[in-house]
């Protein structure tokens, strides 16, 4: 009987020991396997430096404004505080008044007080005749200035407006041979010989220049 149970109890020792190596077989075997699996998966993930500019966001914008001139910069300041809007709004609207103004040879800050005195600088403005936007644009009258890819509703963009206020502005001081009478005539009020239009424009225009110059004087 002792020996019996010797031999059974040495057959039970013989079945763990076969039974614990082949666990450790098996789990070798799996650890393996993972180690390949995490190997590969790191050779499919492209190393980033810390150096490197971060990937482009598919929404970022592609527009690479210039910096506004110094007059512009002070204007824009001088609107930011006389009608309570913030400068980060304002801004691609003088950037586009500046690249505007380059284009078609006239002043930025004469855009602006067109802006100024038409809408106050609200790009959703619309008078009761249905113009439109920061320059008050009668959509029926230059359609002809828009192309599809532009949207549905061109003239409540704001860059969009502001380009083609510009455009018309300049057609209207070159079709009436100066700037008072092309004023009036974008304004549609060549019949008002006081000049009213022009003069609240040319006004707000000399309001910006005073405070380009005061900033400009206050950092002298």
């Amino acid at each position: 009987m002792a020996r019996g149970t010797g031999a059974f109890l040495n057959y039970l020792h013989l079945d763990v020991a076969t039974i614990g190596l082949a666990l450790f077989f098996v789990l070798a075997g799996g650890l393996a396997r993972n180690l390949d699996l995490i190997t590969s998966m790191e050779s499919a993930i492209p190393v980033l430096s810390l150096s490197a500019e971060p990937p482009a966001l598919a929404g970022d914008s592609k527009r690479q404004a210039r910096p506004l001139a110094p007059a512009m910069g002070a204007a824009l300041d001088y609107v930011a505080q006389r009608y309570r809007i913030a400068p980060e709004a304002l801004q691609p609207i003088f950037e586009t008044a500046q690249a505007a103004a380059r284009e078609r040879q006239l002043d930025p800050l004469l855009i602006i007080a067109v802006i100024a005195i038409e809408s106050r600088f609200n790009p959703f403005s619309q008078s009761p005749v249905g113009a439109q936007g920061l320059m008050q644009i009668v959509p029926r009258f230059h359609q002809d200035k828009i192309v599809k890819a532009t949207g549905e509703q061109p003239f409540l963009d704001p860059v969009r407006n502001v380009q083609l206020g510009a455009q018309i502005l300049q057609e209207s001081i070159r079709r009436q041979g100066g700037l008072v009478e092309g004023l009036q005539y974008y304004a549609g009020a060549l019949d008002d010989d006081e000049r009213g239009y022009a003069n609240k424009v040319l006004a707000e225009k000399l309001r910006l220049e005073q405070a380009s110059r005061r900033k400009d004087g206050a950092s002298a």
